[in-house]
């Protein structure tokens, strides 16, 4: 038989009559066996016309054995030797620390050290770091303190390897996966060739990084869903449950790793709706089988994946148990159940009285404690008076002492409870200097007025009090300490004690700015607590009793972290980048490195791999617009064709969904974007070009007749093979390390490969 007879045999869709190319010994025999427990579908998979409705799903599956299952089993080992071998190839160079290992890293020293920090992603790819770099024999000492630092003698290869090997998978998931949805080893193949050897992938799998672990869970979520539409025929066994289940796992570790991983959650969810809306219109289906399957799926994709994702921070908060570097991010409260904390079973006084030392702790997300010093605002700053800030850490001149409007003498007889609209002079300790405002403008924020230290020993003038107020109190609650949110209002400008959460300059020592807000409008800005609280004259309590439950912490993490990621906006001359700069390719990462005597690791797509992808996402809709409108036009179309145009539609459609979700919602985030953002994205990109360049290169019978278009079809995918090799090995330096020349030098290995001018390398 000549090999232009053979047709691909498609195993996703509901597809009859399929051909197989028999070998010279003896042709493969295909067998079609329904898997169905429905009744009527056992014999309606057979029928060649339109698709059949199933008891989970809209088409027949069938698995077409033997001449398939061979050559994919063969090409899964070749890449996966090809995806092992690219990504650990150099692992261990350079033996320094690279871009944001400094932080990925460090976290992971921290959970080795059980040390309490705080980052404004979920915990489970840090803790997985800190667990590789544990079981590896890494001891949590090296302090990761900037890139370019020697790892000396330190066992950083084991949480490498770590990410490395996760990475690896990523390739061996997107062949396993394009091969569900089209049943097509060429489309399988190139899909899997695009990310094997894109320098990006590659780059970005190979050090301390959550992005490995995060695609990871994106992919097997996605590769266990398709896994599961696949086994709609066979409800309620075992494999079905398994797919199920494991596709819940996966969701919860991505969420786990990222918050970005609530994309995959929505594609997941959309495509959980999709299969229920199918089910609904089933008529073999009693409603209480299909209550049956809803609520598997609301076990397995919602419920199952909230406990999980519950019992990361669970273990995540048991763990970090010791006083760190992320307790001042937290409420007082937070902080008291963290051992070798000042707040960590101590005792003090519960409610707050004229004459007792305090410090006075802003509620935003790096807010800091109310700060004074020596130093004088500069000449141009306002009025050249003590500069007043806000401090992240505990510190001496943090503290405050509380006095009445026209009392110095507070602390003689028995002392009065603050109350809520009570009149107050707060006496910083160390200067003795009033805290004061006046309508001056603030050094940053121009609107609000400035705030200073004045006066000596207690004298000072009517902008030195200020009215204290409970938030939700009514007039007459006491100020309880720790627990309740205050406000300092200004008496003479009716203005509210604020912390920007903008950096001073160098003047103001890089502490926040406090300000006096005349925007009334309670804010965790504007909001204050009471934390250390000294007064020899009233009785103490326990703050044990005081200490949150595991619901409150787990609420109080997640208000910080999204506060946090909100608060990531770009400084000034930082490097970010723009969404639509990624699908190009336009500007890449340092990772290590900057001129030509250091070693230098650039992040950046293979260009070939990233434009054919750009270029594939016009040819996807140009190909489905064509199908459609000759379906709608009533061309006659052979069983080929439709079964192309199912591909592209349901398999295709899939994946153009998940690049859309994890590409799109960055053009509405105001935080600060790197190149590395895209990267999940691009993994539904590689797919789909594989899907529609295979689709491609089979429709060249259109246009050609064999055996014309079998060579065709031949040479454009040699020709794609050959561009994707060539390019990895013209730019493979940028992973694996380059040092000399820089590109725009003479005698660089990279000359005349900076096609664009925005590239740095």
């Amino acid at each position: 038989m000549a090999k232009a007879e053979c047709t691909p045999k498609w195993n996703t869709l509901a597809l009859r009559n399929r051909k197989t190319c028999p070998t010279p010994e003896k042709s493969f025999q295909t067998t079609f066996t329904p898997v169905s427990k429905d009744k009527n579908s056992q014999t309606a998979g057979l029928l060649a016309g339109g698709d059949t409705q199933s008891s989970n799903g809209p088409s027949g599956q069938f698995v077409a054995r033997g001449s398939i299952e061979s050559p994919s089993k063969v090409l899964l080992m070749l890449v996966a030797g090809l995806s092992f071998s690219t990504r650990l190839y150099k692992l261990t160079e350079p033996p320094h620390v690279c871009w944001d290992e400094t932080h990925f890293g460090k976290m992971g020293s921290y959970y080795i050290n059980r040390t309490f920090f705080f980052d404004v992603h979920p915990p489970l790819g840090k803790m997985l770091i800190g667990l590789a770099g544990y079981m590896s024999g890494y001891n949590g000492t090296f302090p990761f303190i900037k890139p370019g630092d020697k790892y000396e003698n330190q066992n950083y290869w084991g949480m490498r390897g770590f990410c490395a090997v996760l990475g690896s998978f990523l390739p061996i998931f997107a062949y396993l996966i394009v091969l569900e949805l089209s049943n097509s080893c060429t489309a399988a193949i190139i899909a899997a060739t695009l990310l094997i050897f894109d320098t990006g992938c590659i780059t970005i799998s190979q050090y301390i990084l959550l992005d490995p672990i995060l695609m990871f869970f994106i992919m097997a979520a996605v590769l266990s869903m398709v896994k599961f539409n696949q086994q709609r025929y066979r409800s309620f066994t075992a494999s079905w449950w398994f797919w199920l289940v494991l596709t819940g796992i996966n969701l919860a570790g991505a969420l786990g790793v990222k918050f970005v991983g609530l994309f995959v959650i929505v594609l997941v969810g959309l495509n959980t709706i999709g299969d229920l809306w199918r089910l609904l219109g089933d008529m073999s289906l009693s409603l209480v089988d299909i209550a049956k399957h809803f609520l598997a799926r609301a076990f397995a994709l919602i419920l199952l994946p909230l406990i999980l994702y519950v019992t990361i921070f669970a273990v995540h908060f048991v763990v970090l148990n010791k006083s760190g570097p992320g307790d001042g991010f937290f409420s007082s409260a937070f902080q008291s159940r963290l051992i070798g904390n000042n707040l960590h079973n101590a005792s003090m006084p519960e409610y707050l009285a004229f004459g007792s030392t305090v410090t006075i702790k802003n509620l935003r997300i790096a807010g800091g404690y109310l700060h004074s010093h020596w130093h004088l605002y500069p000449e141009g700053v306002g009025a050249r008076q003590q500069q007043v800030t806000a401090y992240l850490h505990k510190d001496y001149n943090n503290l405050w002492v509380v006095h009445r409007q026209q009392d110095n003498n507070s602390q003689s007889g028995n002392p009065d409870l603050v109350r809520h609209g009570d009149i107050v002079r707060l006496e910083h300790k160390e200067t003795t200097r009033n805290l004061h405002s006046h309508l001056h403008e603030a050094p940053l924020t121009k609107k609000h007025f400035q705030v200073t230290g004045y006066g000596i020993n207690g004298t000072g003038d009517a902008n030195d009090l200020w009215q204290m107020e409970v938030c939700g109190g009514r007039k007459g609650d006491p100020v309880k300490v720790l627990r309740s949110k205050v406000r300092f209002l200004h008496r003479a400008t009716g203005c509210v004690l604020y912390s920007s959460g903008k950096t001073l300059p160098k003047w103001g020592w890089e502490q926040i700015e406090v300000t006096c807000s005349p925007y009334l409008k309670e804010t965790p800005s504007s909001q204050w607590n009471i934390e250390d609280h000294i007064n020899p004259k009233l009785p103490n309590i326990s703050l044990s009793v005081l200490k949150p439950n595991f619901l409150e912490i787990l609420l109080e993490s997640h208000i910080v972290m999204f506060r946090g990621n909100s608060g990531l906006k770009p400084k000034d001359n930082e490097m970010n980048s723009k969404p639509w700069h990624w699908p190009i390719n336009y500007q890449g990462l340092r990772f290590s490195g900057v001129n030509a005597t250091e070693y230098r690791v650039y992040l950046l797509g293979n260009p070939v791999v990233w434009w054919i992808n750009l270029a594939s996402l016009g040819l996807y809709f140009t190909m489905v617009a064509v199908a459609s409108i000759a379906t709608q036009r009533g061309f006659s179309l052979g069983q080929q064709r439709i079964e192309h145009s199912l591909v592209l539609v349901r398999g295709g459609g899939l994946l153009m969904l998940g690049w859309l979700l994890h590409y799109a919602p960055f053009f509405t985030m105001g935080r600060i974007l790197y190149f590395h953002h895209y990267f999940p994205a691009m993994l539904f990109s590689s797919m789909l070009t594989g899907l529609t360049l295979d689709i491609l290169f089979r429709s060249a019978d259109l246009l050609l007749h064999p055996p014309y278009s079998y060579w065709f079809q031949r040479t454009g995918q040699l020709l794609l093979l050959f561009s994707i090799l060539y390019s990895f090995y013209l730019f493979h330096p940028l992973s694996y390390g380059m040092t000399g020349p820089l590109a725009h030098e003479p005698g660089s290995a990279m000359a005349g490969l900076k096609w664009m001018d925005s590239w740095e390398f």
